[in-house]
């Protein structure tokens, strides 16, 4: 097995790791996915979950079987899992009808977490008050949102304390999602100029996603830029913070 020694530092101010296309996903939605690269990034999450930490899964899959598929694999190895019907990220799934391993426990930290819930664009809610009732009456333990709503509004400390709230009673986190890998121009931060006169540390855009552009993340602009969100985060009360495009130095390999 893989041993994550040489990470500790790393480890130490993680409470988990999040990992897309497991078992479904990777080459195509709906598509299992390779054995080889389920086999790879298990070995890697296996090493992380012996260090005590969570391990959060999203699987891109929409048959209810493939689902359930996803859920039972993900459960066996001990992973908390999501199965995505929409790689938009952009719905609450009607299938399963509840949560897996759904509970009325009020969740305080990663670790009693038994499901959760990653709703990263409201755009088919039509108010930040609709979001709000559609995700409480829901009862996963997780939530991984945006910290704006589609009309630019962050959401407040007493809009996160309803989102908070399960439909049975229970309390769940609310993690709020950010990318330190990539700049996206519909960000606040996101100054038009930067189309005809980018600063040194933008890259190319991502063909992949619109408006996603690939960032020298190790440029002190950069990460003040970061750094400035983080607060904001904070200010506005997340219980943490979900960081995508950490693999970004891949690009730059």
């Amino acid at each position: 097995g893989i041993e994550l020694t040489s990470s500790s530092a790393y480890l130490a101010v993680i409470d988990g790791v999040g990992q897309e296309d497991l078992f479904f996903g990777y080459n195509k939605d709906d598509k299992a996915t390779p054995e080889e690269t389920s086999a790879y990034l298990t070995e890697l999450l296996d090493a992380v979950k012996a260090n005590g930490k969570a391990v959060l899964v999203t699987d891109y899959c929409s048959t209810p079987g493939k689902m359930d598929e996803s859920y039972q694999k993900n459960q066996a190895r001990g992973y908390i899992s999501f199965a995505a019907n929409r790689r938009e990220l952009d719905q609450i799934p009607d299938y399963p009808e509840n949560p897996n391993q759904e509970n009325a426990d009020s969740i305080g930290s990663l670790s009693q977490v038994k499901n959760f819930l990653y709703l990263l664009d409201p755009e088919p809610f039509s108010s930040k008050q609709t979001f709000i009732q559609a995700i409480s009456s829901t009862n996963y333990d997780l939530l991984i949102t945006d910290l704006f709503f589609k009309d630019g509004t962050a959401f407040t400390a007493l809009e996160l304390e309803q989102l908070r709230q399960k439909a049975n009673g229970g309390k769940r986190l609310v993690i709020c999602y950010m990318s330190i890998g990539e700049a996206e121009d519909y960000r606040y931060y996101w100054q038009s100029s930067w189309k005809n006169d980018p600063p040194e540390w933008l890259e190319k855009e991502n063909p992949n996603w619109e408006g996603n552009y690939k960032v020298q993340y190790w440029h002190p602009e950069w990460q003040d830029l970061i750094k400035g969100y983080v607060q904001k985060i904070l200010d506005a009360g997340f219980d943490g913070v979900y960081l995508d495009i950490i693999d970004g130095f891949e690009y730059f390999e």
